[in-house]
């Protein structure tokens, strides 16, 4: 084999020596453009995981640069003035700088030929003359340019401003500054990487980069490895409080923006790429170094576990992709949090060092308590303000909460959940069953399922109405059923289906196709437009039709209070009829009722006031939306504010905070508890009690989006079809035995979780002497401990 690598960073160094290392009759020869000697970038941080590869890859690597780690397990928080600590998590960093010298030394000893000070020849002269090209040459990769219509990048770059920087100043964990001024917020990730050295990133949103005067000072192009030294100063005042004298030390600091690098395959015949080349991760999350290295390992694995380089390569991208894609993902949460983190600074300390610290969505609250017990502990107890007896002695899901004057025992609710069994819109056996079920299951608030408000606005022929006296009749006889065993609050979900109408009951992939003529009926929306290809367009509703929807929703409403439910819910979401109206996607109407956003709320706003008008005052009415259609052109996050205020303004209780399924063509980006960060907008932007929904199935999930701030309940749906009893058994789960979760004095029995395969089996001890636990709090304490520099080095 004859490879080429580009790039002579932490990735290209370590692939080398590793495949030098699997098979040293290969001609390696590494191409960087920098001097050997070039100095550049500050600390980097690896997991515990990553150095565990590394130790199993090259023991000699490893042991260098463990000789010289910084290595904590504390986070420092400081806000407000205030500082909250959290432990047991576990870091080790290192100089980048000696990282690259490590790595330098072992290609040297392995006889890999490195070129220093060499640009690398053109990436096709290479591909011709090599068996393989590896580029690790960084986020602006002119190889990844060189053949961007075989690797399809996508660059994304963010609104937030940051420079890369370090101090004398030796940090004694990873510390979190959030620093507020007249101008906005100023936040700092830092962390230490040597006896005398810490990384120092500063970050702050472009409006207030403006405002602080940052934009004057940077107006000018820097020279290549040339700093923004106005700018570095005038942090170091901003943050002297936090620097206790030291200063500031740039390398090449300048005010960038990050940009997220994905690229739609990270191979083009024998070339392939490696590290920030082929994807970046904003650094709140992790280390690009990481990653880089990561893939090196990969590589050098399939290259000598695949015949050809064709299949390795194909079997290097299937291994790490999905691996990157779950760190893209929790970096977006992770980077979205800090562009918006002055939605946060008005939330109390504690709450804000939790919300900090699970805003990946990777640590969660039982994550957390693993680590760090008492931290958890202090964060439940500052929020349940003594609820439940003793302060924190409730998990976050189990503490009530009051919607309107409607009480709930605790934060879970069952959301509305189709089961497509009526018949001419008469509900039956089995959703009084499911209703019961869910009822006895200990969630405080259960919803039936979306029901129509007239025959046209069923979504199938096998959904419930509540357009005549006999559906209503229908449900209050289910409606007293369920109050005879349980008397946990019912609601109802109004909605009218719109052009989503007349199709079959949706199959496995959850999509019902379009029912024929005979069974057929036409259908209304704000405007002629079709759902997808192969639907029939629908008719875009007069005016008279409006109105008589309009009247049809208010009816229902008071059939529903008849029925007995407790709460209602409108379904303004889901390309529904009301969903129609409020995205510009699907509203292309010219009159009163399409066009300006105020325009394009008159019809919700009307049915919300008609429905208002005939449900009693003191029960409450949530609304659910779609905050983004996951579509160029549709919903913005601002108006999904301004929606939601609107709504609130006219009635509304809360707002149940969907996304989506307003276009076919949408493009959601699928994950676990996905759709929070816009109950998480809506609440902490308006003030409105908001339900979390989507892709939430887990009790900790549930703790940790409530104890971070970001909604106020919590809808779990496939999880309470999986399992009807998921709260009560949460609950067991959790060794909670409060009011805020019942269980029915037939099944206390069961109240406790039932012993597993050799639950009574107790283990024997054989060790002689046990191994005493870590400790939760390690800090960084060097014995060297630097002076303050006299004036400013240059790395």
């Amino acid at each position: 084999m004859r490879v080429a690598v580009i790039g002579g960073g932490p990735g290209g160094l370590y692939f080398a020596a590793l495949a030098k290392q699997l098979s040293a009759q290969w001609e390696i020869t590494l191409w960087e453009r920098n001097p050997r000697e070039e100095a550049f970038g500050f600390g980097v941080v690896f997991s515990d995981e990553t150095l565990d590869g590394i130790a199993q890859a090259d023991p000699a690597v490893f042991a260098a640069m463990s000789a010289e780690f910084a290595r904590w397990s504390d986070i420092d928080v400081h806000y407000r003035g205030q500082l909250r600590t959290s432990g047991g998590h576990g870091f080790a960093a290192l100089d980048r700088n000696r990282l690259r010298e490590i790595l330098q030394r072992r290609c040297a000893q392995l006889g890999v030929d490195v070129r220093y000070g060499t640009p690398a020849p053109p990436v096709a002269q290479l591909s011709a003359e090599y068996d393989l090209v590896v580029a690790a040459d960084g986020i602006r990769s002119t190889t990844r340019e060189s053949y961007a219509g075989s690797f399809g990048p996508e660059l994304d770059e963010r609104r937030c401003r940051y420079m890369w920087l370090a101090t004398d100043k030796v940090f004694e964990a990873f510390t979190f500054i959030v620093a507020e001024h007249d101008f906005g917020v100023l936040q700092v990730h830092a962390y230490p990487y040597s006896a005398r050295r810490s990384t120092f990133i500063v970050e702050i949103a472009e409006d207030a980069w403006r405002r602080a005067g940052f934009e004057a000072l940077a107006d000018r192009e820097f020279a290549r490895g040339e700093s923004d030294e106005q700018s570095v100063r005038r942090c170091e005042q901003l943050l002297a409080e936090h620097l206790d004298g030291h200063r500031l030390i740039p390398g090449a600091s300048k005010w960038i923006r990050f940009e997220t690098v994905r690229n739609a395959s990270w191979r083009h015949r024998n070339v392939v790429l490696l590290g920030d080349a082929a994807h970046s991760a904003h650094f709140s999350i992790g280390s690009g170094t990481k990653l880089a290295m990561e893939d090196a390992l990969a590589l050098a694995a399939s290259l000598h576990e695949h015949p050809t380089v064709a299949e390795a390569l194909a079997a290097y991208e299937a291994e790490r992709r999905p691996v990157v894609e779950s760190t893209q993902r929790a970096a977006q949460a992770s980077l979205e949090w800090f562009e918006s983190i002055g939605r946060y600074t008005g939330q109390q300390v504690d709450q804000f060092a939790f919300n900090l610290l699970t805003r990946s969505r990777r640590v969660t609250y039982d994550n957390l308590r693993e680590r760090d017990a008492a931290f958890v502990d202090a964060v439940d107890a500052a929020a349940a303000g003594g609820a439940d007896g003793a302060p924190g002695s409730a998990r976050p899901m189990f503490r009530p909460f009051k919607l309107g004057q409607l009480a709930l025992c605790n934060r879970v609710v069952v959301p509305p959940l189709a089961t497509y069994t009526a018949t001419d819109g008469l509900p039956g056996s089995f959703e009084q069953a499911q209703l019961a079920a869910h009822a006895l299951g200990g969630a405080g608030l259960v919803f039936a399922g979306m029901t129509a408000v007239s025959p046209a606005g069923r979504a199938t022929t096998g959904c419930p109405g509540l357009w005549t006296d006999a559906q209503a009749a229908a449900w209050h006889s289910i409606v007293q059923a369920v109050r005879e065993v349980s008397d946990t609050p019912l609601g109802i979900q109004l909605t009218h289906a719109g052009r989503r109408g007349a199709t079959a009951p949706p199959g496995p992939n959850g999509v019902g196709l379009p029912l024929d003529a005979a069974h057929g009926w036409p259908t209304l929306a704000a405007s002629a437009l079709a759902w997808d290809t192969g639907y029939p367009a629908p008719r875009e509703a007069d005016h008279a039709e409006l109105a008589a929807i309009t009247a049809d929703f208010a009816r229902a409403a008071a059939r529903a209070e008849q029925a007995g439910f407790d709460l209602l819910e409108l379904q303004f979401g889901h390309g529904q009829l009301l969903s129609g109206f409020l995205s510009p996607l699907t509203n292309h109407r010219t009159d009163a009722y399409g066009g300006t956003l105020a325009n394009r709320l008159r019809l919700p706003l009307e049915v919300l006031a008609a429905v208002r008008a005939a449900w009693p005052a003191a029960k409450p009415i949530v609304v659910r939306i779609s905050a983004a259609d996951w579509a160029p052109g549709g919903t913005t996050e601002a108006e999904a504010v301004e929606i939601c205020r609107a709504l609130a303004a006219g009635g509304a209780d809360a707002i149940d905070v969907s996304t989506g399924e307003v276009v076919a063509d949408q493009q959601p980006p699928y994950g676990r508890s996905y759709q929070t960060p816009f109950a998480d907008l809506i609440r902490n932007a308006t003030g409105v009690p908001t339900i979390a929904v989507g892709a939430i199935s887990t009790y900790d999930d549930v703790n940790s989006i409530l104890l971070a701030g970001r909604a106020d309940l919590v809808a779990v749906g496939r999880a309470h079809l999986h399992d009807p009893l998921w709260t009560l058994h949460a609950a067991a789960e959790q060794g909670y035995t409060g009011p805020g979760a019942r269980w029915p004095r037939p099944w206390q029995p069961g109240s406790r979780k039932p012993p597993g395969p050799r639950a009574d089996r107790v283990p024997p001890r054989l060790e002689l002497l046990r191994a005493q636990p870590a400790p939760v709090h390690r800090r960084w304490l060097p014995e060297l401990r630097a002076a303050p520099l006299a004036a400013t080095a240059s790395r």
